[in-house]
């Protein structure tokens, strides 16, 4: 069965909340977006409250409070964050069960969108070094845009969970078209890595789906689909039965 999970892209926590809520009895995991306004244009919670101030973050980073339905739910943040890694342990202050990070935040690419090694060393190094104990509470993935070959993930594949495909050319929105170069990626990450989790980011709707799993894609991270009007829990039903 395919797994479906909805996504939530927040201005201000009580964005968040509301977005939060409105999935919550359909999903066990809910994916937040995080956008830091460098890595990518826009800002989304945390980074309006660490901008501006608030007294949300400031709650759950001192365990007075956790987020919204934290007792019912499960969250993976997707963090389109320039250089997330350094900052790991504020992020896991939020309590995530699942953390994914862009390859092209993470390492500095030429023209030719290839890595510097240093940087890819360095990302590694981080990523091998997590213990042990986070590591049986944590999955990390990690995203890679349709304009990067997916040889830069080789010396990083076996200290991943899974791979994020972004079906968009452009991160940090919702509603942006479908980029049909996300559908080579996903068949050669699953030539490559039969057993691997790979999962796609944006764009997903009821008509590219059935094509991001018959190229071996196998969750699905739903947004603006979810947003259209359609019942929640059939559209969720209805993806996780795709074959």
């Amino acid at each position: 069965m395919i797994e479906v999970i909805p996504a939530v892209l927040a201005d201000n926590f009580k964005e968040l909340s509301e977005g939060i809520s409105r999935v919550a009895n359909n999903s066990t995991i809910i994916q937040i977006d995080i956008c830091d306004g460098n890595f990518v244009p826009s800002i989304s919670w945390p980074y309006d409250e660490i901008h501006s101030g608030g007294n949300n973050l400031e709650a759950i980073l001192a365990e007075e409070e956790g987020l919204p339905c934290w007792d019912r739910v499960n969250f993976e943040f997707d963090l389109m964050v320039r250089s997330a890694h350094k900052q790991f342990d504020f992020f896991m202050k939020l309590g995530p069960r699942r953390i994914v990070f862009h390859i092209e935040a993470e390492v500095e690419m030429d023209k030719d969108r290839k890595a510097r090694p240093s940087d890819l060393q360095e990302f590694k190094e981080f990523l091998e070094s997590i213990d042990m104990y986070t590591r049986d509470n944590l999955e990390i993935g990690v995203a890679i845009d349709t304009t990067t070959d997916i040889k830069i993930l080789e010396p990083i594949i076996g200290s991943v969970d899974f791979v994020q495909c972004m079906g968009i050319a452009h991160d940090g929105f919702q509603g942006e078209p479908f980029d049909e170069r996300a559908l080579s990626q996903i068949a050669s990450l699953r030539t490559k890595y039969r057993e691997l989790i790979i999962s796609v980011d944006g764009a997903v709707s009821e008509y590219t789906a059935p094509l991001l799993v018959r190229a071996g894609a196998n969750r699905l991270v739903v947004g603006s689909l979810l947003s259209k009007g359609y019942d929640t829990g059939e559209i969720i039903k209805y993806l996780e039965n795709l074959k």
